[in-house]
């Protein structure tokens, strides 16, 4: 700690000093050395923070205050933070960090007047991907003089303990003493209009679009979700202004000496556009140069002073996840009611039903149950406990960067915010449906699928039909009836043919079939439904990847529990090829099956998934040889890459003997990660564009094509990233199989690429 510095200049510090400023101050370092304009400041750095608990020996003390403490418990949770916050105000300022702050903001200053500037708490563990943690430490706006600069410090590292804090912290499973402070000293933007954007459209995650959120007055107001701010949305590339929304906006925050003020807008301002075209463009453009360097979707904060245009900060999108619907119905409720009765801004996408609880209060959030819609006239972080069990969340106020939405976004429950008079409008135990994606809410809770599917569909954008690609398209499928209808698309096989589907179509656990002399009927099911497929395809290739049941789903077939162990964590467990190496028997049903298949359709071949090891591979290899497929030369034997070792071990998989790979990107996703995207918990981390991600990926085309042999990729990623598949044909992937409703869409895309990079 002696060692590093307890101040720092933003010009610095970069995105790699997370330990030394945490994620505000570097990013605002990192924007700095990359150029974008960005108010000048310094950071009070986390060792800076680490001495004041050393000299005031207070660190056991907070910890054994928290070690007990129930966060679900408002009351624990409330006296903790207090008593820890008393001790944090009540301690000595180190003499050395108040000497190096007081030489800082002299030189911010000037010779003249001291400077007036924002102090912002920067944790360790927030502006991370997956994990925005918005709003979780103080900030205070219009610090003027080294004593009140001093205080508000100390008030931004007392803030690393508030409730809120403390829940978050808990509810996300990091240690409170694994997270350190820093504390952002900037120069203060004295903003005639500020706002927020997003380098996508968190709520359709439409990847082309950038959203500008503006208000009259300092930041804060829109954060908090105070007014409803004005929206444009941009497109992408073009930067053509796709739409512009104004909004009365009666109240804003200003500086008047030296103070934040809440102060009414004047008359003549209040219906005005805030933002000017070129403004707009400008903006968008700062938004799309900033997901460029960083590689990641942004979620930006920016002021306006002047006629100049500054960046305050930016930090990562929260990963979208898919939504929560939950539906709770009254006896008689009526079914057909199909105008929206209250419309606001679509925050969170989904649809939730239930019964309308109207909060006026964090206090009053016992009286949320399961299932309910939370609507208040605005969320803040208090409000999590119940917003974690509602179905969907309605708010007065706030924007799509409000807490409201952010929440709502990072839990994925459907939410509207900026509804203006929800909690004056709806009556206390109605039963309502939200759409999250549209901002309606409707009265009853049946509002018929079908006409929320035809709206989608209506809406679904047109592609290109019958285009040509170098880089093959294949499908993902798993259910032989609807192989008829995707084979009619524009694809080029299937390049992943579950097995696990077909498999528990028949319904009996391979080992209890052979044990009741049933295993003709087992293979005999198993060809009828492979046939399908490959006469549905014709000539084009069925990559059948043999089964990867782990054992707690085998164990729901008929007999499973007499043959799957209980494993404490099956994704790492009895599966994929070392199934086959263990017990050849059931893998020997497969390959009769492929073999008779293979008497008539050419176009069967195999793929073997969770291979942990070459000799592994090597040793399933010659249970296939056995069956003489490889005396045939039109058949293909493919590995899946799903674990590390795939990736750093590839040349020695390819010396075994494959054909092609096919990298399962949701398991070595995970695997590279350490995470689980099925677990909500920890499933925020899961990032398959992350830059380990990209890594594995283009090691493997290189690979590949080192050896000659073909490369594809069947995870969800392709089905969903655009810039992902953008990033895979320009390293020259073969072929990408994705979901049959993604198939126009991505051939699309890599028809767009491989024409911009000039290949025929």
């Amino acid at each position: 700690m002696n060692n590093l510095p307890l101040i720092v200049d933003f010009k610095n510090i970069d995105k790699g000093d997370l330990s030394l400023v945490g994620g505000k101050g570097a990013n605002l370092g990192e924007m700095t050395k990359a150029k974008f304009p960005v108010p000048g400041g310094f950071a009070v750095t986390v060792p800076s923070y680490e001495l004041f608990l050393k000299e005031n020996e207070i660190a056991q003390k907070i910890y054994d205050i928290l070690k007990p403490v129930d966060v679900d418990d408002p009351a624990q949770l409330e006296s903790a933070s207090r008593r820890i916050q008393k001790i944090i105000i009540s301690s000595k300022f180190p003499v050395s960090v108040h000497k190096e702050l007081v030489n800082a903001y002299k030189k911010m200053s000037g010779r003249f007047k001291p400077a007036l500037v924002a102090v912002r708490s920067s944790a360790t563990a927030e502006d991370l991907p997956g994990m925005s943690f918005a709003g979780q430490q103080a900030t205070f706006l219009n610090i003027k003089g080294e004593n009140n600069l001093q205080v508000a410090v100390r008030e931004c590292w007392a803030s690393l303990f508030t409730p809120r804090a403390i829940y978050y912290r808990t509810q996300n499973k990091i240690p409170h003493e694994g997270v350190g402070i820093s504390v952002i000293v900037q120069k203060m933007v004295q903003s005639s209009v500020s706002g927020t954007m997003f380098s996508i459209d968190p709520v359709t995650n439409f990847k082309d679009r950038i959203v500008i959120e503006a208000v009259w007055g300092l930041g804060e107001m829109i954060v908090q979700g105070s007014v409803v701010p004005d929206r444009y949305v941009v497109q992408k590339e073009t930067f053509s202004i796709l739409s512009k929304e104004v909004n009365t906006q009666k109240i804003q925050l200003i500086k008047s000496n030296e103070k934040t003020l809440e102060t009414d807008v004047p008359k003549k301002l209040r219906d005005k556009i805030k933002l000017t075209e070129e403004e707009v463009v400008k903006l968008a453009k700062l938004a799309d140069g900033l997901q460029k360097h960083y590689y990641f979707p942004q979620d930006i904060e920016w002021a306006k002073e002047g006629k100049d245009l500054y960046i305050v900060q930016t930090r990562p999108v929260t990963t979208i996840k898919e939504t929560k619907s939950s539906k709770t119905k009254s006896k008689g409720e009526s079914t057909d009611h199909s105008t929206p009765i209250l419309t606001g801004i679509p925050a969170s996408p989904g649809i939730g039903s239930g019964h309308v609880k109207i909060l006026k209060s964090p206090s009053e959030i016992g009286r949320v149950s399961k299932g309910d819609i939370l609507v208040a006239p605005m969320t803040s972080p208090d409000y999590v406990p119940a917003m974690k069990k509602a179905a969907a969340i309605v708010t007065d106020q706030g924007g799509m960067t409000s807490h409201a939405a952010i929440v709502s976004r990072e839990m994925g429950t459907p939410a509207v915010v900026g509804t203006k008079i929800a909690t004056t409008t709806l009556i206390e135990g109605d039963i309502v449906t939200v759409n999250g994606e549209s901002g309606h809410i409707f009265m009853g809770g049946n509002i018929a699928a079908a006409e929320v599917s035809k709206k989608k569909a209506d809406k679904k954008k047109k592609y290109k039909k019958n285009l040509k690609t170098a880089t093959k398209i294949y499908v993902n499928l798993g259910e032989p009836e609807l192989s008829a209808k995707v084979s009619k698309q524009n694809v080029d096989g299937v390049g992943l043919l579950r097995a696990e589907f077909m498999i528990a179509n028949i319904g009996i656990h391979p080992k209890q079939a052979i044990k009741l002399h049933k295993q003709d009927d087992f293979v005999n099911k198993l060809v009828k439904d492979l046939t399908t497929f490959c006469k549905n395809f014709g000539e084009r290739p069925v990559i059948y990847r043999a089964t990867d049941f782990k054992t707690n789903e085998y164990r729901s077939l008929e007999g499973g529990k007499t043959w799957e162990p209980d494993e404490p964590n099956p994704m790492l467990g009895y599966r994929g090829a070392f199934r086959y190496v263990a017990d050849p028997e059931v893998f020997n049903l497969e390959l009769r099956a492929i073999r008779k298949v293979r008497a008539i359709h050419k176009n069967l071949h195999l793929m073997i998934p969770f291979v942990r090891s070459p000799e592994e591979l090597r040793r399933v290899r010659r249970f296939v040889e056995t069956e003489g497929f490889f005396d045939d030369p039109t058949f293909k034997f493919w590995m899946m890459v799903e674990l590390p070792v795939n990736v750093i071990l590839l040349d020695k998989f390819i010396e075994v003997g494959i054909d092609g790979v096919s990298v399962g990107s949701n398991d070595l996703t995970m695997l590279l990660q350490g995470t689980d995207r099925d677990n909500s918990t920890v499933a925020s981390a899961f990032n398959e564009r992350s830059p380990e991600v990209i890594w594995a990926l283009k090691r493997v085309i290189r690979k590949c094509h080192k050896a000659g042999i073909t490369a594809s990729i069947c995870g969800q990623a392709v089905s969903s990233y655009d810039e992902l598949v953008e990033i895979l044909v320009k390293a020259g992937i073969t072929s990408l199989s994705v979901n049959p409703d993604a198939i126009d869409r991505v051939r699309n895309v890599v028809y767009e690429v491989e024409k911009n990079i000039g290949v025929k």
